[in-house]
This record gives C-alpha cells, sequence and structure tokens, in this order.
C-alpha cells in the first residue's frame, strides 16, 4: 500500500512542473513551437537589405503595409513576421528602407547597442514588457507597429538574438528562439 502510496504522489509531483508550463502566461496561438519556425532555431545571420523602398501611396490611398498583411506562409506558421529554421528566411522583412512604420527623426538617440550581433550572442528577456523590457542592463522598447507580433512572448524569460537591421535607421530585430518570431526593437540604453 505504501508503494502505490508513493507512486501516486510521484506521478502528481511530476505532473506539477508540466501543467504549470502550459500556463504560463502568453499563449496566442502560435506559443507552442511550430514545424520548421522556432523551437531553439537561431538564424545564422540577419536578413538581407531589400532592394526597393516601401511602396507609397498615391492620393487618398492607404500604403499597402497599413492593411492587414498575413505571415502564416506556410500551414501552420505563426501571423507574425518569422523566420525559417530551413534557410533562415526571414519572413515580412520586406517592407524597404522608407516603411512609414519604422521612420525615426532621431536615429540612435540613446546611442547604438553594441554587446553583440546573432548567433553566439543569446540573452534572456529578465522583466518589463513591450513598452519597456532589459537584459544585462541593456533596455529596449519595441516598435509600437509591433505590438501585436510579441503578445506571447515571456518577458521575464524568453531567450532573444538581437540582429542588425539593414533597412530601418535606429532599429533593431529582436529574434524570439523560441518561439522564431522577431520584432523591431529599439535600443533605450544602459
Amino acid at each position: 500500500m505504501k508503494n502505490l502510496i508513493g507512486l501516486f504522489l510521484a506521478i502528481v509531483l511530476l505532473s506539477i512542473p508540466a501543467a504549470a508550463q502550459e500556463h504560463k502566461g502568453g499563449g496566442g496561438e502560435h506559443s507552442a513551437p511550430v514545424r520548421g519556425v522556432g523551437g531553439g532555431h537561431i538564424p545564422a545571420h540577419g536578413p538581407a537589405p531589400h532592394p526597393r523602398p516601401a511602396p507609397q501611396p498615391k492620393g487618398h490611398e492607404r500604403a499597402p503595409q497599413d492593411e492587414h498583411r498575413t505571415y502564416n506562409d506556410q500551414k501552420g506558421h505563426p501571423e507574425a513576421p518569422h523566420v525559417h529554421s530551413r534557410g533562415d528566411k526571414w519572413v515580412g522583412h520586406d517592407t524597404g528602407r522608407d516603411d512609414p512604420h519604422y521612420h525615426l527623426d532621431h536615429p540612435w538617440e540613446h546611442g547604438h547597442f553594441t554587446s553583440g550581433f546573432g548567433r553566439g550572442h543569446l540573452f534572456r528577456i529578465e522583466g518589463g514588457g513591450r513598452r519597456r523590457f532589459w537584459f544585462g542592463g541593456f533596455y529596449f522598447s519595441v516598435a509600437d507597429f509591433d505590438f501585436g507580433y510579441c503578445d506571447d512572448w515571456f518577458w521575464d524569460s524568453d531567450q532573444i538574438i538581437i540582429y542588425e537591421d539593414p533597412d530601418h535607421d535606429g532599429w533593431y530585430l529582436a529574434y524570439n528562439m523560441r518561439l522564431g518570431t522577431y520584432i523591431h526593437v529599439m535600443y533605450q540604453g544602459r
């Protein structure tokens, strides 16, 4: 009888951490790793510069990037900018240098982030949220236009890699290793 009770307690104790992980904040439709995106993959490099400027609106038309974009380019892929784990294709980084969503009057006003970029420079978010988050004493904020793309980020534990943005002066790309998604972030200093 003691063995049965011990076995029962062991099963219960082992199932608690698994249940806690399922409910650990965020959620969202793409919080679990998706085949071909995220799941620990680290891109070898950031996106290449886009060869053309962003499309400009004519007259009273809205710019194409103002309309609802879709990013789930393959079945099950996230509805957010993401990187394919095979081939490191940066899906969604295609609006060019003049995208008004990422225009800054004073790029780099808080200086440049210099603690390392890309593979080999993994950082764990230590706290905050979209308006201001930090790791290792470095502070960043998410571009307003990208707020909806990081609803399922864990602002106290996700591992990210910072990449330079070749198209948008003053912005970096924060890639979430767990989800395979990325957002534009501005360095706020130390």
